[in-house]
């Protein structure tokens, strides 16, 4: 607890790289959450010792794959009911559970815990850049109040810039 400040947790876990389940690394991480203003997102403060696994050939043959379609992708319910994800979509999956951690930091407090439930729709917006942008409508799963909430989302990413949330 810091006085008129927050509380502040010290915590030490370790990272497991998605899509190489055998290759992990240690994280430290200081998560201060706010009194005064619960709107603000809580500071984090963190530090990895290593390296995840490169994905540069993974993402570029993504966004080649993209960029080459005639028609702006269009998807629905990902994963499906019984939890599964195509492979060509998996990229699709990956990028919006990506976003979607940047809006569940956006939103978290002590009492919170969100997890992505699913892609309800994400359809590829037209852009003249070389960004690719997408409208997500995520669906979130509040795991305290076991609450499922709608969320809209806009992400641009291109593979050497990142992910950047817009909306």
């Amino acid at each position: 607890d810091i006085s008129d400040v927050g509380h502040k947790y010290h915590l030490e876990l370790v990272l497991e790289d998605v899509l190489d389940k055998d290759s992990t690394v240690n994280c430290t991480a200081e998560v201060l959450y706010h009194l005064a203003n619960k709107n603000i997102a809580p500071d984090v403060q963190f530090t990895i010792e290593g390296e995840l696994k490169n994905t540069d050939e993974a993402d570029n043959m993504f966004y080649n794959r993209i960029r080459s379609l005639e028609k702006e992708l269009v998807a629905e319910n990902i994963p499906d009911s019984h939890g599964n994800v195509s492979p060509e979509m998996e990229p699709i999956h990956l990028l919006a559970w990506v976003a979607s951690g940047y809006v569940i930091w956006q939103n978290s407090t002590e009492n919170t815990k969100f997890q992505l439930a699913q892609i309800k729709h994400v359809k590829q917006v037209k852009r003249s850049d070389e960004y690719l942008e997408f409208d997500y409508m995520i669906l979130l799963h509040e795991m305290v109040s076991q609450e499922i909430i709608p969320w809209q989302m806009t992400v641009l990413w291109h593979p050497q810039h990142g992910v950047q949330v817009t909306q």
